[in-house]
């Protein structure tokens, strides 16, 4: 994906926020302060509904055909279509590997700044360690560490930004990189499935799938009020798959009949939700979901985030199979590519980068 020219982009100063703890400073620096209407509520009233996300069974849709494939079929349905977020138990990947990708992203977070910084990631680009998605010198920084690289197809790799620190790294994320495609290509099946479709159609039609990883680290902040962990946005990706590390604080939430709802992890679950490029292809009937994280006073959240999508060749446009009387056409063809630079060239905004995609009627703002 080519980056914007990194002359065209003026970001300011930057702080670390790890380092902005170790220095304990006796106020949150002005860029990472929130305007009233965008600070979070840190009421706790609000976590018995998370409860409600529901949770698929990934063990029960590999059964053929039962009646406790039809019942999660039908979950997932509901799911997709109601919540645009779930999330997948029994999985059937290893345990140990979740354990050795959490260590290892926890381990180069934990390097000296120094070390990190050998890997930075350069203005208007999305690969390496820093801050992605700022564009400007007074825009509002997120309180978090990012370490985002591309995995598949190779091309879209940058092997500099690899680390060579810790040593496990790489091959620990090669391993855990394939265990999650697969999981993303069998899940795309049950979705295709689930809207009555043939269950190879979103594999026929994607290509050689996009895949990147994103590590977002959130350490302790003394004034949770006041920030954000990372900015409101949905997903660009055609699946996005989330692990969240162990005893970290709750920080993912999603927005849901415009409140926001904290997701409470399940142990060695997985939280899945639905991209941008689902809701185009199903004509919005499965929807992306707006998400943000927030951040705890005194503890640290570790996540690890694939993003699974269509090959950058691929026109995407709603598919015949949404489209009717009832239902017209709500979003224009257009070639993935170039809504990838669209989205990784604009600032995390909720959903105004599916913008790029909508119609819009003539009568309506």
């Amino acid at each position: 994906m080519a980056p914007v020219p990194i002359s065209q982009i003026k970001v300011g100063h930057i702080d670390d926020v790890q380092e902005l703890g170790k220095s304990k400073p006796a106020a949150i620096p002005e860029r990472f302060i929130r305007d009233m209407a965008e600070r979070p509520t840190l009421s706790m009233e609000t976590l018995l509904s998370s409860t409600d996300i529901p949770v698929i069974d990934f063990s029960q849709l590999l059964k053929g055909k039962t009646d406790e494939l039809q019942r999660e079929l039908s979950k997932l349905a509901a799911s997709c279509e109601e919540w645009g977020f779930f999330q997948v138990i029994n999985h059937g990947i290893d345990l140990g590997l979740l354990e050795s990708i959490e260590k290892a992203a926890m381990d180069f977070f934990m390097l000296p700044l120094e070390e990190k910084q050998k890997y930075a990631m350069a203005p208007g680009t999305v690969q390496g360690y820093g801050q992605a998605f700022v564009f400007s010198e007074d825009q509002k920084l997120d309180w978090c560490n990012m370490f985002a690289l591309g995995l598949e197809p190779h091309f879209i790799r940058n092997p500099k930004l690899w680390p060579t620190k810790p040593a496990e790294f790489s091959d620990t994320l090669e391993v855990y990189s394939r265990e999650i495609r697969e999981l993303c290509q069998n899940l795309l099946r049950y979705i295709a499935t689930s809207l009555g479709l043939n269950e190879d159609v979103f594999e026929n039609m994607f290509g050689e799938a996009v895949q990147a990883v994103r590590m977002n680290y959130y350490p302790p902040c003394s004034r949770p009020d006041l920030v954000l962990g990372l900015s409101p946005h949905s997903d660009g990706s055609a699946l996005t798959v989330l692990q969240q590390g162990r005893d970290g604080s709750v920080g993912l939430q999603i927005l849901r009949h415009n409140s926001w709802v904290p997701v409470r992890p399940i142990p060695n679950a997985f939280v899945v939700n639905i991209g941008d490029t689902i809701e185009v292809l199903t004509n919005g009937k499965y929807k992306s979901v707006e998400h943000r994280a927030v951040t705890h006073k005194e503890k640290d959240r570790l996540s690890i985030v694939t993003f699974y999508a269509p090959s950058y060749e691929i026109e995407l446009g709603p598919m015949p199979e949404f489209l009717d009387e009832n239902n017209p056409c709500r979003y224009r063809r257009y070639n993935h590519g170039e809504y990838s630079r669209h989205y990784v060239t604009s600032k995390l905004e909720g959903k105004k980068t599916l913008d790029f995609a909508k119609i819009h009627a003539n009568s309506s703002s």
